[in-house]
């Protein structure tokens, strides 16, 4: 039996390593000007070939695709925090108006700073998202306290995050800049744009995230089991939900901050993930997750790239066709088990 279970886990994290190579050369092959295999592998491995190409593949579609592996990764294990913290599957960043928070702050931060006729930093950015992601988690927290019911919980979250949305809109709307175009598209959810300085900072920040978090994995394990089980095993409650909450929201900041408001990924990938490898174990999901948000989001990007090209989707758009299903799935699901 054991046996079986280590095959399985071997076998889902072999799967999504291959889809995740598999996405990231289609990815790259993709677009406007079609890039063959050999030449992708001459660009890559050996840095020459045509010289448009090469452009191409390192300023444009590579950033770009490593942005969606970051930034898709921190997002799904962003939502197993929260789904754990709560003990709600359908909890999310983007449910629960995490991201639109973010999105918020973000969007007043940048208006204020072109209305200045200064540049935001990656840092700043991520500042900002951060702040918005802890304000809109505390209005969270607090129906928490006065709301039992999780599927009330969860019904508030998404009225802060209309709350939210609809004051960004109204700001933006009315913002007098030329690069407010860019602010709109933005806003919408896109992982255009990327530049390398983009991607290190964000890998810099998740990645370390995502370390802390995988140092929690017992924590974790024994918070899945309930509370009075954890604090028998010598977890500090208090200080283990206050570091889900930062690492949760740090992850979740930094997708917006960059990428803009993302549904539906934090809440499906997780759920998929655990039924892939039939476990919830954190020291396996939480690189589970990272791994299929990434190739979640690698093909959800690749749709909004190229199915209406030269015309581009919002990337909310395309993972809310595909993740959407799989909630209303989640919620069918336990109206049926309760």
């Amino acid at each position: 039996m054991r046996k079986k279970l280590y095959f399985r886990y071997w076998l889902s994290f072999i799967i999504l390593i291959v889809l995740l190579l598999v996405f990231i050369f289609w990815n790259i092959n993709s677009g406007s000007i079609s890039i063959s295999l050999k030449d992708i592998f001459q660009i890559l491995f050996h840095k020459n070939g045509d010289e448009t190409a090469y452009n191409i593949v390192w300023e444009i579609r590579l950033p770009r695709i490593l942005a969606a592996v970051i930034l898709g990764g921190a997002l799904s294990v962003s939502g197993f925090l929260l789904q754990t913290f709560f003990g709600n599957p359908i909890a999310g960043p983007f449910v629960l108006g995490i991201s639109s928070g973010a999105k918020l702050i973000v969007a007043l931060t940048m208006i204020y700073l072109l209305g200045k006729s200064m540049v935001a930093t990656s840092g700043l950015m991520i500042l900002a998202a951060f702040t918005g992601s802890l304000i809109s988690m505390g209005f969270v927290l607090l129906i928490s306290r006065k709301v039992k019911q999780m599927s009330m919980l969860v019904v508030s979250g998404i009225m802060i995050g209309y709350i939210c949305s609809a004051i960004t809109d109204f700001v933006v709307t009315f913002a007098d800049d030329s690069n407010i175009v860019n602010l709109h598209n933005w806003s919408l959810g896109s992982f255009s744009g990327t530049s390398w300085d983009n991607v290190s900072v964000m890998a810099v920040v998740v990645f370390a995230a995502l370390f802390l978090t995988f140092l929690m994995s017992k924590p974790i394990s024994a918070y899945q089991l309930g509370e009075g089980y954890a604090q028998n095993m010598g977890v500090n409650i208090k200080a283990f939900r206050i570091a889900l909450i930062l690492l949760s929201s740090i992850l979740s900041a930094c997708v917006t901050a960059f990428a803009g408001p993302i549904s539906f990924v934090g809440i499906a990938v997780p759920h998929l993930i655990k039924s892939l490898m039939k476990t919830s174990k954190p020291l396996l999901v939480i690189p589970g997750c990272f791994l299929g948000g990434a190739v979640f989001c690698l093909f959800c990007d690749l749709i909004a790239r190229t199915a209406f090209a030269p015309t581009e989707l919002s990337i909310s758009s395309v993972t809310a066709v595909f993740g959407a299903p799989v909630v209303i799935y989640i919620m069918i699901r336990r109206k049926r088990m309760a």
